[in-house]
């Protein structure tokens, strides 16, 4: 009989893994690891570099989320160098933001996670894609979506010089005024991604949440991880993807912590294994008690359905009707169906609209005043952004010329990165019986972590000291000879 089956590579993420699935004698899964083989040290990258360049450095991380590392990292510049951005260039690089967040979730629900709900979990393969998602919604559906991909990034380009690689941001600012002509055509392209946005969550509805099968599989066990929960807040407690506070709650709902990100360090430890070069998050108060979930582990979830989890509302109204809708669907918060991640950035979606809408009619936003230049010594700047898969810290210091010395990146896939692993290793052990291994079962497998839209180029960095590394030597017969370590 197999002992272990092994998914290499997992497909439709950002960056590369691998999932181990060890089985018993009776064929079931005994324990399935999480593992990402690849590793980018871009914190040792950043070292002897002006800080000044780190939003265009940090953006090189990951083709899928420049926007995100290149937000935060402008942020932290503002920290480094104590200086504060005039009202116009908070609203642009806002306005910026969330047509980014926009057109990454769309990404994600239409082309990455969401085939596997819409297509369904054990349609074939070749269908589980963009191409799938096509023949379910109809070819003039399909085209609204690469559409309106297309405008997103077009008002992306006119803000930021570029859909990707951003050069937008710079300490105290950004790095041109919107014109009124461009602010006009904004205007319109942010009234019709509302329209989109709801459409989305129709395709959801129709497509999805009428599939008794498919919710019957969200609302499955084997989906189902308890952990605390992280998110970025506004002052009434409202998901906010540009600033804020950082709250978290806990399994139960209830606020266990809010902190401004310069305390980070105070609630927030990594943990790393020797089977993975990916860092693992946990609250620090409560330790790293491994990979178990529940009130007295240290894990805690970020993403989609963690900021909604961590929020008492959406700061928009269609987005807060939504938000109702699927706690009504779940009975409650907060809601610890991993599956429902995909839900939650349906409704961010929404918000990401309606905020792009409110942001493109203010008056303020074509203002010519976009920057405060700095005059401070720099020392050391901390930033937070919400980037689409969560929480993203940025941390530099550096010498009185502004050259780095030492730079942290905290990366939201880390942060779920030990929830990934649960979530992952309780769909195989729920999944994986009996020795039936089929495509369409090692593919529900993959959505444990698919749902979390993770980007493991960004996670994986070195804590300080030494790699954890671990050499297994196998003969021709897959007997183990030696483990050779590090550590």
């Amino acid at each position: 009989m197999v002992k272990e089956v092994v998914i290499d590579p997992i497909t439709r993420l950002e960056g590369h893994g691998k999932i181990v699935i060890v089985l018993d004698d009776k064929g079931n899964c005994q324990k399935a690891y999480f593992q990402i083989p690849e590793f980018r040290g871009f914190e040792k990258f950043a070292e002897g570099r002006a800080a000044e360049d780190m939003p265009q450095i940090t953006s090189r991380i990951c083709g899928v989320c420049p926007t995100a590392h290149h937000m935060c990292s402008t942020k932290t510049l503002d920290d480094l160098y104590k200086v504060e951005p005039p009202p116009a260039a908070k609203k642009i690089r806002e306005l910026y933001y969330n047509a980014f967040m926009l057109e990454d979730h769309a990404l994600h629900l239409y082309i990455l996670g969401g085939p596997d709900l819409i297509v369904g979990p054990k349609a074939p393969k070749e269908d589980r894609n963009i191409f799938g998602v096509i023949k379910k919604v109809g070819l003039e559906a399909g085209l609204k979506v690469i559409k309106m991909r297309k405008k997103l990034r077009e008002i992306m380009q006119i803000l930021g010089g570029k859909p990707i690689h951003p050069v937008l941001g710079v300490p105290g600012g950004v790095s041109r005024p919107v014109k009124e002509e461009d602010a006009k055509k904004i205007k319109e392209v942010a009234k019709e991604a509302v329209d989109f946005t709801l459409f989305t969550i129709k395709v959801l509805k129709d497509l999805v949440l009428s599939n008794k099968e498919v919710v019957k599989l969200i609302k499955d066990e084997g989906y189902i991880d308890e952990t605390y929960y992280m998110g970025l807040v506004d002052d009434k407690n409202y998901v906010n993807f540009y600033d804020g506070k950082l709250r978290v709650v806990s399994p139960k709902g209830k606020e266990y912590a809010k902190f401004d990100v310069h305390d980070y360090v105070k609630h927030i430890a990594e943990h790393v294994e020797p089977w993975t070069y990916v860092r693992f998050s946990y609250l620090r108060e409560i330790g790293w008690k491994g990979l178990v979930g529940g009130e007295d582990s240290g894990i805690f979830a970020v993403n989609s359905l963690a900021r909604l989890n961590a929020a008492d509302g959406m700061a928009t109204p269609l987005a807060q009707e939504k938000y109702e809708e699927m706690y009504e669907f779940f009975g409650g918060k907060p809601v610890h169906n991993t599956l429902a991640y995909h839900w939650a950035r349906a409704i961010e979606m929404v918000y990401a609209a309606e905020r792009m809408k409110e942001l493109a009619e203010d008056p303020e936003l074509t203002d010519p005043n976009v920057r405060n230049v700095p005059t401070a010594t720099p020392d050391v700047g901390i930033g937070v952004i919400e980037a689409p898969r969560g929480v993203l810290i940025h941390h530099y210091e550096t010498d009185e010329r502004g050259v780095i010395k030492k730079a942290n990146l905290m990366v939201a896939t880390q942060h779920n990165a030990a929830r990934m692993a649960l979530s992952v290793d309780r769909a195989a052990r729920r999944f994986i019986r009996r020795g039936k291994v089929s495509d369409g079962l090692l593919n529900m497998v993959e959505m444990a972590f698919r749902a979390y839209d993770p980007c493991h180029a960004c996670a994986t960095h070195s804590v300080p000291g030494s790699i954890p590394l671990a050499l297994y030597i196998y003969d021709n017969k897959g007997n183990l000879l030696q483990v050779v370590k590090n550590y």
